[in-house]
């Protein structure tokens, strides 16, 4: 038997602490500093025009910044992803320069009428409004409709009904007008007439004339996922139309592997059944977060047709489109911080 002072003993010791120090010098660096939460929103994909003046690119910029900002102050206190994507519509909702509440176009008959949908990735529940005329804020009312209602989507009268029975805030229906709106609703009528219906990609301004539409997506610190979009939908659009963003799994949709958000064309959004297709192909296909949107964008949807944002269960973000801009931002818990309106940026 050896003893510890043996001198053959001391050299084994030696050369094991020799040999640990080597092998830790030859591993793996430590790992990156994982994402605890993340956040990403949009306020329309379209035929946005670079050309449009400096002053009103910068009330974009500024607009989407301040949208970011009050998601990620909930996020960042520990809110859940449910609180700071309803945050974030409310926001976009109340700013004038985005289709979704105040700011919202003109339907055929001349009046807005608004949907919104909100989901909870991880209890799978929903809720969604089409046809609302007198909702400030669409989004809150489809977050009641999902926490205290029996049911998943309201429309036209019977949501406004349901809407009676709430404290959310009502306003007249004029609340909603712009000036701005307005005349791309003369401009609209200007060149369509009621016989020949319009091709939403033949039309465009510096305000994405015809894809107006508000999204958020967020992870929180408890790996929760969430999704909510809002609307006006499209300008001139005729009497009962609906859209993609009400469609629980066209243009919004959550789960446990990630949440999405839909903005373009919306009859095309939904004939690919777009942000669930989105969420299939990363839990059921292998696809990553990028994969899935860039299959939809590339081999299921036509160039100009639509955009997405979506984050995943690990915190990734994408926000990718096929039109020539999206007004998007996102943040995540390492302070990455994305603003940016067009493809090239």
């Amino acid at each position: 038997m050896i003893h510890l002072s043996h001198p053959k003993f001391q050299i084994l010791i030696i050369a094991s602490i020799l040999t640990g120090l080597f092998l830790a010098g030859c591993s793996e660096p430590a790992n990156e500093e994982s994402v605890e939460w993340a956040l990403a929103l949009h306020g329309g994909a379209g035929a946005i025009s670079q050309e449009m003046p400096d002053s009103v690119k910068n009330q974009y910029y500024d607009g989407l910044e301040q949208a970011v900002r009050t998601g990620e102050i909930v996020l960042r206190e520990g809110g859940s992803a449910l609180d700071a994507v309803e945050q974030v519509v409310r926001n976009l909702e109340n700013n004038p320069l985005f289709n979704a509440g105040k700011g919202a176009v003109f339907t055929k008959e001349g009046r807005h009428e608004l949907d919104a949908a909100i989901m909870d990735g991880s209890t799978m529940q929903a809720g969604a409004l089409t046809g609302l005329t007198t909702v400030k804020n669409p989004v809150s009312l489809a977050r009641v409709v999902m926490q205290e209602s029996d049911h998943i989507f309201f429309s036209g009268q019977g949501a406004e009904q349901f809407a009676d029975e709430t404290n959310v805030e009502r306003v007249e229906n004029d609340h909603f007008f712009t000036q701005n709106r307005y005349d791309q609703w003369q401009r609209s009528n200007n060149q369509t007439s009621s016989a020949a219906p319009e091709n939403p990609r033949t039309l465009s301004s510096h305000n994405s004339y015809k894809f107006g539409t508000v999204g958020a997506v967020a992870i929180d610190t408890d790996g929760h996922l969430a999704a909510a979009t809002s609307t006006g939908g499209m300008t001139n659009k005729q009497f009962g139309r609906v859209g993609d963003v009400p469609i629980i799994g066209s243009g919004t949709f959550a789960n446990h592997v990630a949440a999405v958000s839909a903005t373009g064309w919306g009859e095309k959004i939904m004939q690919q059944v777009s942000a669930n297709t989105i969420a299939n192909l990363v839990e059921f296909g292998g696809y990553s977060l990028e994969e899935a949107v860039d299959f939809l964008l590339e081999e299921r949807l036509q160039p100009d047709e639509a955009g997405f944002i979506a984050v995943d269960s690990d915190g990734n973000i994408v926000m990718k489109m096929n039109t020539p801009g999206m007004y998007r931002g996102s943040v995540n818990s390492l302070g990455e911080t994305e603003i940016k309106i067009w493809t090239e940026e």
